[in-house]
């Protein structure tokens, strides 16, 4: 057992290297959904002569619910076999993608783009968030996941912005994508070459909790109970995060068409879908660090009363300044929730079953894209 411990240190301090690499993956994971951002809503009018909402939302509904099964394979595979190969299946998934919105002549090709993509987002970004998990240990998980969330949420908010700015400028495809292919291929070597596995480090805290009498080895069904209804805290937490992503596909396939139907530019709605993941993104790195300190309830009530005002404000509100500073509470208030609630499913699971839960917990989550619709 020293030995193990020796080799499988926890806390940032120790495996920085490591954790920084991961922060910069997850950064090509954000980048990869926020070059669709700004783009494909209007894709599905201009392009493709969609009138109908519901035909033009099927995108997101099936991105939601690709990648909410995928988290939930994520996560149970991750604690079955071990992270990295399932982040290196992610990439490998998910360089398809941009090739198929550029190539795209119907629909239905960007359906099947999203079923990949979802499918890529599931998988990179779970285990992203598990691997950070187990580098840090139990002090500075609300940290850890302000970083991690952070770095994909600001490459959410800089892919829009820039994909928003190449389709004002030139067209809505084949430019904007072709950062698709850029954060495909890199994030795919970096996972391939340089990643290390963390699930020895999730191993070494489970043996520091058995020096306590704290054994607990469930199934994977008794750990599914326990996420979706036995546990108040674990059920409680899925609910909040199922409600925040149907807030979130909102945000994604209705605003930047009722902004557009509005009268704003591309340039502007492609801005106004920047903002919000971009405060989201920055301000997740007080937010989680805040919740190591202040505790993960009161932030996570906090920041749905703050999403509930910014919708609020774009319904009733008119013009770009009004809808800006709208989509900024809207931020915020995610931020507020997003990475808490990742400390909080991991505050309660234990080592041995936490990738599960968190992959359980995000099947919750990622359901409320098909809500939105």
């Amino acid at each position: 057992m020293s030995q193990a411990a020796d080799r499988f240190r926890l806390g940032l301090r120790a495996n920085w290297q490591q954790f920084t690499l991961l922060v910069v993956i997850n950064a090509f994971v954000g980048g990869m959904v926020g070059i669709e951002r700004a783009v494909l809503p209007l894709l599905a009018e201009h392009d493709f002569l969609l009138t109908s909402r519901t035909a033009v939302l099927s995108f997101i509904v099936t991105f939601g619910v690709t990648k909410a099964l995928a988290n939930l394979f994520a996560g149970r595979m991750s604690d079955r076999i071990g992270r990295k190969q399932i982040l290196v299946a992610g990439w490998m998934v998910g360089l398809p993608v941009p090739l198929l919105i550029i190539l795209a002549p119907s629909w239905g090709w960007i359906v099947v783009a999203n079923v990949l993509l979802g499918i890529n987002q599931g998988l990179c970004w779970s285990t992203t968030v598990i691997m950070k998990i187990d580098l840090v240990g139990p002090a500075r998980r609300g940290l850890a996941m302000g970083l991690n969330e952070f770095a994909g949420y600001v490459a959410v908010s800089l892919a829009a912005l820039a994909s928003g700015y190449l389709a004002a400028t030139y067209a809505l495809r084949p430019q904007p994508v072709y950062l698709g292919v850029v954060f495909a291929i890199a994030g795919l070597l970096l996972s391939v070459f340089f990643v290390r596995d963390s699930r020895g480090h999730a191993q070494t805290e489970a043996m520091q909790l058995r020096k306590t009498g704290n054994t607990p080895q469930p199934s994977f069904g008794h750990v599914f109970s326990l996420v979706c209804w036995k546990d108040r805290a674990l059920f409680s937490a899925s609910q909040a995060g199922l409600v925040n992503n149907l807030n979130d596909g909102m945000a994604w396939g209705l605003f930047p068409l009722y902004f557009a139907a509005a009268g704003l530019a591309v340039e502007q709605v492609g801005l106004l879908a920047a903002i919000y993941p971009g405060v989201w993104g920055l301000t997740q790195l007080g937010t989680g660090a805040l919740s190591d300190r202040l505790g993960r309830k009161g932030m996570i009530v906090g920041g749905m009363w703050t999403q509930a005002t910014g919708i609020v404000l774009v319904l009733l509100g008119t013009g770009f300044p009004v809808w800006a500073a709208a989509m900024a509470l809207l931020g915020l208030g995610t931020a507020l929730v997003y990475p808490t609630l990742l400390a909080a499913i991991s505050d309660v699971a234990h080592p041995e079953w936490r990738a599960s839960a968190v992959g359980v917990y995000r099947l919750w989550r990622d359901g409320g894209y098909a809500i939105a619709r």
